[in-house]
């Protein structure tokens, strides 16, 4: 008996997970887009987060950030960026998207406004809006920023920091948050580097903060804990990015 309660109280946890997340249909011409949204409890006005997910696409995982964000009392939007018929079915055809869209930077601006968009609908405050990212969700937290983008600001988890070099260096508006694996096997210090001369020629309000011995997806538990696989979990660079993050939205919304 105890053992069939618990399976019971196992089946209704996971169909309660996700309850306050619901899908949204939106469109990019005539491609089909679904993000998902979550709402906080104290109603309309409240400043809102758009969640651009990494290379795989929106999964559970990023579903749990939006019901975290709703429950700190935001709303939250998880960005639909390949669209129906486009999802990746593995990492190899992940890279091949999210590659297509870093080198398409004016593709992937525009797929992130649309989501902006659709959080706003939800009830978002359009004057509070903040961009975060994760991975390939990193590098277009940026490309919000670079495009001043009517937000507030920008964080970027475990991101990538190239740029379209043919486009020109310019002011860049919104405050910057990167969250980066110290280890991250991804970036190399050129690159770096070159992120952060960038920023300072846009004379943009940025921070940058390392996490030790962590890798590339500190933030998603599926990655594992092996670091010399470029890719794992940290749980430490994971709670303290979250702070950090906690701490950037409540500075930037209360501005």
């Amino acid at each position: 008996m105890k053992h069939l309660l618990l399976i019971f109280i196992a089946m209704t946890g996971s169909l309660l997970s996700f309850a306050q997340v619901k899908p949204v249909s939106y469109s990019d011409g005539m491609q089909k887009l679904t993000g998902f949204a979550a709402a906080p409890k104290a109603g309309k006005g409240k400043p809102g987060v758009l969640i651009l997910p990494a290379w795989l696409g929106i999964n559970d995982h990023f579903k749990g950030i939006a019901e975290k964000i709703s429950a700190s009392g935001y709303y939250a939007f998880v960005a639909d960026i390949y669209g129906e018929g486009n999802y990746p079915k593995d990492k190899k055809e992940a890279a091949e998207r999210s590659a297509y869209y870093k080198s398409h930077v004016m593709e992937y601006r525009k797929r992130i406004q649309l989501a902006l968009d659709e959080l706003v609908k939800q009830g978002a405050d359009p004057d509070h809006l903040v961009v975060i990212g994760y991975c390939f969700g990193g590098a277009g937290a940026l490309e919000a920023a670079r495009a001043n983008f009517r937000v507030k600001g920008v964080v970027s988890f475990h991101g990538s920091y190239g740029r379209d070099t043919a486009l020109a260096v310019s002011p860049i508006m919104p405050k910057v948050l990167v969250c980066h694996g110290a280890l991250d096997p991804y970036a190399s210090e050129a690159q770096l580097r070159a992120f952060q001369k960038e920023m300072n020629e846009a004379k943009a309000d940025w921070q940058m903060i390392y996490y030790a011995n962590a890798v590339h997806s500190f933030t998603e538990p599926a990655a594992g804990n092996d670091n010399s696989k470029g890719a794992a979990y940290n749980e430490k660079a994971d709670k303290r990015s979250w702070a950090a993050m906690m701490v950037f939205l409540k500075e930037v919304f209360e501005k």
